[in-house]
């Protein structure tokens, strides 16, 4: 309750400040919405050239795409500011006033800042989810629609996991732009239908630098019969990841040299 409290205090403070800087509230708003309209954009002219990709029909891809816009509105939303702040905190010694606080610096440091403006365009980003599921043909089970959102939650978890891992190093590099270029681009493995890439980078891109599971996983476990394996494979892997990312912070503080030292 405590951690819930003092995130209900991090909304206040975001939302008051984001509109003190009303241009920049507008602008962030617009430049999101010409992404979603490139990305589905992208999918729309593909399939002027072919009904299947990677065995998905357009319906069913514009699903996955939408799933993705979600995912990505919500790591924006929620992670995308603070982490882009972390590097400069470590390089100044600022990290120092984190550490300080009575609660979880990884907490305090991820969810601090509330991208207020990017939440109007997660609100669009749903309703284009809702508006491609509504154009899918045939009833739509229930339990299939569970499982495609819950995992979609899940792929907000290992986009996060995944940025944090090319964030960290900044720690003994002191600086992390060519790591985090790396982390944007290969992000774009994961914005493509799973079916397409031969075996084993299939198996790498669900295993090992797990970018599949943020939206495309989930939408295969909503076109097809929920499979126990790979939704196991899905929580087993996030869970796996998160540790590891979490272990990984604790080495890097070690080796953290503060503005006193």
């Amino acid at each position: 309750m405590r951690y819930l409290r003092l995130y209900g205090q991090f909304l206040k403070f975001s939302f008051s400040r984001s509109l003190e800087y009303r241009l920049d509230f507008w602008f962030r708003i617009i430049m999101d919405c010409v992404f979603y309209f490139v990305e589905i954009t992208i999918f729309l002219v593909l399939y002027q050239h072919t009904d299947l990709l990677g065995g998905w029909s357009l319906d069913q891809t514009l699903v996955f795409v939408c799933g993705y816009l979600v995912v990505d509105a919500v790591h924006m939303t929620v992670f995308s500011s603070n982490m882009w702040w972390l590097p400069i905190y470590v390089n100044k010694g600022d990290l120092d006033y984190y550490l300080v606080r009575p609660v979880s610096s990884l907490f305090f440091l991820s969810l601090r800042d509330f991208a207020a403006n990017s939440f109007l365009n997660l609100i669009i980003a749903a309703g284009l989810l809702v508006w491609s599921i509504l154009r899918l043909p045939g009833e739509i089970s229930a339990v299939n629609l569970f499982w495609y959102l819950f995992l979609l939650g899940n792929g907000v978890v290992v986009h996060y996991t995944m940025q944090m891992f090319f964030e960290i190093p900044v720690f003994w590099l002191h600086t992390n732009r060519g790591l985090l270029n790396a982390f944007f681009s290969s992000t774009k493995l994961g914005e493509r239908p799973d079916a397409i890439y031969p075996t084993w980078t299939r198996r790498i891109l669900l295993t090992v630098i797990p970018f599949l599971l943020i939206a495309a996983v989930p939408a295969r476990v909503f076109f097809e019969e929920p499979s126990i394996e790979l939704i196991s494979l899905s929580l087993g892997v996030s869970a796996i990841m998160f540790l590891l990312m979490v272990a990984f912070w604790k080495l890097a503080l070690r080796s953290y040299s503060s503005a006193s030292s």
